[in-house]
């Protein structure tokens, strides 16, 4: 599928489903990796994940141009358009769309930083343990309000 066909099928999902044309850009950006689909407030336009399409087929990713068309729609008639928002959230459980959109087999979680730093406090002992180095003379114990002592691991 290339992005006039995804501009064809946005359309038609709009008109049927919302009865509201959809006048702005669909298409596909291959460099999405966590999120199915992304709508732009400035530019009214919506972004798909092609890999969705791969991984999953056409079903769901129809659920996630539903899913953007909510945010389109509903930020187009001035009403809550974020997630948060109960019109959102009538509106998505109304057209069947995806809240969220399923994680593509075989991509990697982004590697975490394994903890190098311990924070110790002299007074009470609490310690805290820190991805980052940090000055300890800035800050203070949150348990007894001692001071810190920083150590390498």
């Amino acid at each position: 599928m290339d992005n006039d066909e995804l501009q064809a099928w946005v359309e038609e999902i709009s008109l049927t489903h919302f009865g509201i044309p959809f006048r702005h850009c669909a298409k596909f950006n291959s460099r999405l990796r966590t999120t199915g689909g992304r709508y732009f407030m400035k530019s009214h336009d919506i972004d798909i994940n092609p890999h969705q399409l791969t991984a999953f087929g056409k079903e769901e990713v129809e659920k996630i141009i539903k899913h953007e068309l909510c945010h389109y729609h509903l930020h187009l008639a001035g009403k809550g358009h974020r997630h948060r928002d109960q019109d959102f959230k009538v509106l998505l459980k109304r057209v069947k769309g995806s809240r969220y959109c399923q994680s593509i087999p075989g991509s990697t979680a982004r590697r975490t930083l394994p903890y190098r730093y311990k924070l110790i406090c002299t007074s009470c002992g609490m310690e805290y343990l820190r991805k980052r180095q940090m000055d300890p003379k800035r800050y203070r114990c949150g348990k007894c309000a001692g001071s810190l002592k920083l150590i390498n691991l």
